[in-house]
């Protein structure tokens, strides 16, 4: 998996969604012939009140919340659910021009469900026109943008941007809050588990205390 993509799903799991990454969208051509058009980097879909929890059998009581609230750089809908259609770079934040096709969206959100296949076609229309659709059943799809820094962020298009300098110093103040209880948890995912062993060997981020971290 590409690193910026490893660390984008990563700050979107602590942000409470779920994730499918690096997804293929196929396209049928004559004769029986097939091609990848694109990869969707990144697919998430976040549940109203999601949060990290832990368990506490001894005390009896429900458990533990360690954050609930969603990063505010993400602009998340309050109080239903959302999903993210995200292009990741590590450079410059921008969309490819197979995103900025309303076929490739429609095949994406119709082949998770998220709306019936005869509406797909006009959410994905609004999603381009304004960077975010309402759908029937009451949720929303934004596509976001994650990539470079806050000067190098394409300035055209309704789409959220998130730069990736903030993407990692979200994850290393995250670490940095919780350090006491995720010291002892296994971290897989390579970039994370970086940024983990950097915050164990004190070399964080100097700013990873003072970030707004719920």
């Amino acid at each position: 998996m590409d690193t910026a993509v490893s660390l984008v799903q990563e700050y979107l799991h602590v942000n409470g969604y779920f994730t499918v990454v690096e997804h293929p969208v196929l396209e049928r051509l004559r004769a029986g012939q097939v091609r990848t058009v694109t990869d969707l980097d990144v697919l998430a879909y976040r549940l109203p009140g999601a949060g990290h929890d832990l368990i506490h059998r001894r005390s009896g009581i429900g458990p533990q919340r360690l954050s609930s609230e969603v990063d505010p750089a993400l602009g998340a809908p309050t109080g239903r659910a959302d999903m993210i259609v995200g292009e990741v770079k590590e450079g410059r934040a921008r969309l490819n021009s197979a995103l900025r096709d309303p076929a490739t969206l429609e095949v994406a959100l119709a082949r998770f469900g998220c709306c019936p296949a005869e509406e797909a076609r006009d959410v994905s229309r609004r999603l381009l026109d304004h960077g975010r659709a309402a759908t029937r059943a009451g949720h929303e799809i934004r596509v976001v943008a994650f990539g470079g820094t806050p000067g190098q962020v394409e300035p055209h298009g309704p789409w959220t941007t998130v730069p990736m300098n903030h993407v990692v110093e979200y994850l290393q103040a995250y670490l940095h809050a919780h350090w006491q209880v995720l010291r002892r948890a296994q971290i897989h995912d390579e970039g994370l588990a970086v940024l983990a062993l950097m915050e164990k060997w004190g070399l964080g981020h100097p700013a990873a205390g003072r970030l707004p971290v719920p």
